[in-house]
């Protein structure tokens, strides 16, 4: 059911942004007088189609949801007629071309522009954003944060949440830049902390955002108390049995569940001397994990599971948004500054400068499809919003085969006053093709591996 769940979450965004890509080429194009003679949600066979209009307009949902397309009427693929020559596409002004070809992804910063607007409006539940847990060797440590800490602001942007916090960290890393840190202690004073992301190396994933700065977020004690046995694992073998209370793990105090579990995964088949309490009675149970891979690492598992969780306190839990007029401008900036972090990114990439480990493919934006529809309508829409600016920068690379190649040929045509030769652009369409074939492969490639 989970697979089925992410399966038709990505098929809903897919559609959602692909569908509003080409609405933008349709309107534009139909506005300024070109014949539309179908307009398609995906590729392949068609599992409903309908003509609509005085034109009779195909419209069409095809097999394959990974794209679509606007065709129009056009001299090159088909026969024109004389009465109808005014409204074939290559026969319209440079200008015109232009406007209908940037329209469908300046449909997508609109649409990211709306997106953003009824998140704000409906509102995003999160936890405030206090600091937990500090590496001794990280930037946090070295830039004085301490555990407890609240963070209201970095680089002068609010923090209600933690979602927010994240958000304004990774521009920093991108940059290598620093971080400006406002904070509140438990006394109610305020202070600044500067983190140097200057030297900060590797693949910027929000998994792994924490281990960057060097902290991880404060939570609640998980009691080190157990609520599952998996059967015929190591644990079961042992004899651990559900309600046991972890008491110490080769001699090493257990108070946290989360602290059991990463100690367990650092001990891949060694020998563990656990002292559980059963019945106000302490019993020592020798136990090996089993050997594991996780994320490319050797790691130890026993077949454990806790009891139950611990809740947040009440009072760390915010709802972040704004009212309809507010989030106007809210919107506007989260699209810019989304805009502006990608066009970084990409930039980095392309220079080597930021591993190309960081692009993500079909697989990937699946699983986030899930998570996000899985967590409620502002997240979902959070994730429709990125996806939507990332499809509209990436259309305008000049990139033959996407609109951003087909805007290059015009504005050149623009400077020449003649238009590129038809050889010219099939022989660029080819190059294109393999460069959007290489950064698929490896995008795929990228998210195989974070899966397997």
């Amino acid at each position: 059911m989970s697979i089925l769940f992410t399966l038709i979450s990505f098929i809903v965004a897919i559609s959602i942004l692909v569908a509003i890509h080409e609405f933008g080429h349709y309107i534009v194009a139909k506005k300024l007088g070109v014949k539309i003679l179908r307009f398609s949600i995906g590729f392949g066979k068609p599992l409903w189609k309908k003509h609509f209009g005085e034109d009779k307009t195909e419209f069409v949902i095809a097999s394959l949801p990974l794209g679509g397309y606007v065709k129009m009427l056009d001299k090159r693929e088909t026969d024109v007629e004389a009465d109808e020559e005014h409204r074939e596409f290559t026969g319209q002004s440079v200008w015109k071309r232009i406007a209908i070809v940037f329209a469908g992804p300046l449909f997508n910063f609109i649409f990211a522009i709306f997106a953003y607007w009824l998140m704000f409006v409906v509102g995003v539940s999160g936890i405030k954003p206090i600091v937990g847990n500090i590496d001794a060797d990280g930037l946090a440590a070295q830039a004085g944060l301490v555990s407890g800490y609240e963070i209201i602001a970095i680089n002068n942007n609010k923090t209600p949440i933690w979602d927010v916090a994240v958000k304004n960290i990774i521009p920093a890393i991108v940059d290598r830049s620093q971080a400006v840190f406002e904070l509140k202690d438990s006394d109610g004073n305020i202070f600044t902390r500067t983190l140097d992301f200057s030297a900060t190396t590797g693949e910027i994933k929000v998994e792994q955002i924490f281990k960057q700065v060097g902290f991880k977020p404060w939570r609640p004690v998980i009691e080190p108390v157990v609520g599952m046995v998996v059967e015929n694992s190591p644990a079961d073998n042992a004899g651990f049995k559900v309600n046991d209370r972890l008491v110490s793990i080769n001699n090493v105090a257990s108070s946290d569940w989360v602290d059991v579990v990463e100690f367990v995964s650092s001990k891949p088949a060694e020998i563990l001397q656990v002292v559980v309490l059963r019945n106000g009675q302490e019993k020592t149970l020798k136990v090996i994990p089993e050997r594991i891979e996780r994320n490319g690492k050797s790691v130890g598992r026993i077949g454990l599971g806790h009891k139950s969780g611990a809740a947040y306190p009440e009072e760390m839990r915010v709802t972040h948004g704004y009212n309809v007029f507010e989030s106007i401008p809210r919107a506007f900036s989260r699209t810019w500054d989304f805009s502006v972090l990608t066009l970084k990114m990409m930039g980095k990439i392309f220079t080597g400068e930021i591993s190309v480990k960081n692009l993500s493919g079909p697989v990937s934006i699946a699983r986030y499809a899930g998570y996000s529809a899985s967590a409620g309508l502002a997240r979902f829409l959070d994730f429709l919003a990125i996806v939507s600016i990332s499809l509209g920068i990436l259309n305008l690379l000049p990139i033959p085969i996407l609109d951003g190649g087909h805007l290059t040929y015009y504005f050149i045509e623009v400077v020449r006053r003649k238009p590129v030769s038809e050889e010219t652009q099939e022989f660029a369409s080819r190059i294109g093709m393999i460069l959007l074939f290489t950064l698929m492969s490896v995008a795929l490639y990228n998210d195989l591996v974070r899966v397997f």
